[in-house]
């Protein structure tokens, strides 16, 4: 799916790479160009510079072909002016905007475009409502930073061991489930056909694992 980005920052930067890496098509919109320095060195997306309401500027990051928009700039206004560009002017479908002053909130949802307040989990939260990921967190702790999720996993995976499995997911694997008990996984400890595997991520990274961890493992997994 093509997805554009409006907002380069600490929150866009993080969507933008999160969603190029798990296999979408991205371009990030920013009226500051200093501000594609936050996008990581692999990011393969477009950088279009710009404001992000403003057609041309849209029409350049390809929002005829997008799926899914998400407004993350440091502006309410600009936010959800954006996203109502995108999906009344080019008819996207998914489209969420980040809003700082939670209680405007409840008067864009009533617009139909759902908004994503600035809690610790941002990201996460984000790249559940543009991919449509359910949310299977079954924990977090109290400050919101760390979160423990079910991971759907794909089963190439079986027979690879839990750190190639960590490695590959930026996690931790917290515990399996297997035939129906619980046990603490060690180093060596090798993913069986059947395992409910649950991992514990930091939060920003929780939907991105959950997705790469419903694809194949690579080629050159490690299992060392």
């Amino acid at each position: 799916m093509r997805v554009v980005v409006m907002g380069c920052g600490r929150v866009g930067a993080s969507l933008a790479d999160g969603l190029a890496r798990i296999g979408h098509e991205v371009a990030v919109i920013d009226r500051d160009g200093t501000a594609f320095h936050r996008l990581s060195p692999e990011f393969p997306g477009e950088r279009v510079l710009g404001m992000g309401f403003d057609r041309d500027v849209l029409l350049r990051a390809g929002i005829e072909e997008t799926g899914a928009f998400a407004a993350v700039s440091s502006g309410d206004n600009s936010n959800i002016i954006s996203a109502r560009v995108a999906r009344e002017t080019f008819g996207v479908e998914r489209v969420v905007a980040r809003i700082y002053d939670a209680k405007r909130a409840a008067v864009y949802e009533r617009l139909g475009i759902p908004t994503v307040a600035t809690v610790p989990w941002t990201t996460d939260r984000l790249l559940n409502v543009l991919t449509r990921e359910t949310e299977t967190t079954k924990w977090r702790d109290p400050s919101g930073n760390v979160g423990v999720a079910e991971l759907p996993l794909h089963e190439g995976w079986a027979g690879h061991r839990v750190t190639a499995l960590e490695n590959a997911t930026r996690g931790r694997v917290a515990f399996i489930i297997r035939f129906g008990s619980g046990m603490l996984p060690e180093a060596k400890t090798v993913i069986q056909a059947g395992d409910q595997v649950y991992l514990a991520a930091v939060s920003g990274h929780i939907a991105e694992a959950m997705a790469l961890s419903a694809l194949p493992p690579a080629e050159d997994v490690d299992d060392q």
